[in-house]
């Protein structure tokens, strides 16, 4: 038994934490109506790694951590310029878009990649189990000046989130705040995917965040909330994939998917108010 919690303790910590920062993001992203900006992001942040290793470097060296940062925070700037123009197109389509590119050009480079295949497998499922205690550090570290950018900066990247894009006057103060919450949003995606994989990444960004938005309304309880169900179900669907021995990122977004209709389907005809 103290073996057992030997082991899982590093994925317990990690899991908590990510789904911590996660679930603060996912309540911004659920507000801003832009629900599959964290999978494409997820995505080019792969992408971003899949060209390192192409290059030749290693999968964790900095080198190929850079490659993908550069990717990732290049597509953050050029949506946050397109999110504040007259919309043309809407943005679930420019999302989209941008996500089957990354996807595309990932398949592309994985037949040019020793075991490339696998590497795709694990962008999507991640591998929670083996996190250990020096990955924690090292993604705590970098989460760091992240929370508190977003501690000095949180009411008014609330308020664009909120609010919409502004105009007038107001709008290159929106586009500065609009950019800092996209680049830090795109920074803590490339290093929770590595881990997490990017269905997990984006079921903890949006499944807590969709059942607390069910039953609670202020924004500060809100973030509390999700970030309990995110660790709550995260911490379940590890311990369940531990002792069946089956994936643990599958587990985790299954049980937390399940969760929300499950969630959506008491409110809607359990607990919905009676007709006079």
């Amino acid at each position: 038994m103290i073996d057992n919690l030997i082991f899982l303790a590093p994925p317990i910590v990690s899991t908590v934490i990510l789904a911590g920062v996660l679930s603060y993001f996912g309540n911004h992203i659920l507000s801003r109506g832009i629900i599959f900006i964290d999978i494409a992001v997820a995505q080019i942040a792969a992408l971003g790694t899949m060209i390192g290793i192409l290059i030749g470097f290693a999968e964790d060296s900095v080198s190929t951590q850079l490659i993908s940062y550069g990717f990732t925070i290049t597509i953050m700037i050029l949506f946050s310029m397109m999110k504040v123009r007259k919309q043309v197109l809407p943005q679930e389509a420019i999302i989209g878009i941008f996500y089957c590119i990354a996807l595309g050009m990932a398949l592309l480079l994985a037949e040019k990649i020793p075991g490339g295949s696998n590497y795709i497998t694990k962008t999507i499922t991640g591998n929670v189990l083996w996190v250990t205690w020096r990955n924690i550090i090292h993604f705590t570290l970098l989460f760091i000046p992240v929370i508190i950018l977003h501690l000095v900066f949180g009411k008014n990247i609330r308020e664009v989130s909120l609010n919409g894009s502004g105009s007038g006057e107001n709008l290159g103060r929106t586009k500065l705040f609009d950019l800092l919450f996209f680049i830090t949003f795109g920074i803590v995606i490339v290093k929770s995917v590595p881990i997490m994989g990017i269905f997990l990444v984006f079921v903890l960004l949006i499944a807590p965040a969709s059942i607390v938005k069910i039953f609670v309304h202020k924004w500060r309880a809100r973030i509390l909330w999700s970030w309990l169900v995110g660790s709550v179900g995260s911490v379940a669907g590890i311990y369940i994939s531990y002792i069946t021995n089956i994936s643990n990122g599958p587990a985790i977004v299954s049980l937390l998917g399940i969760s929300v209709y499950l969630v959506a389907f008491y409110k809607l005809f359990i607990h919905s108010p009676k007709a006079d």
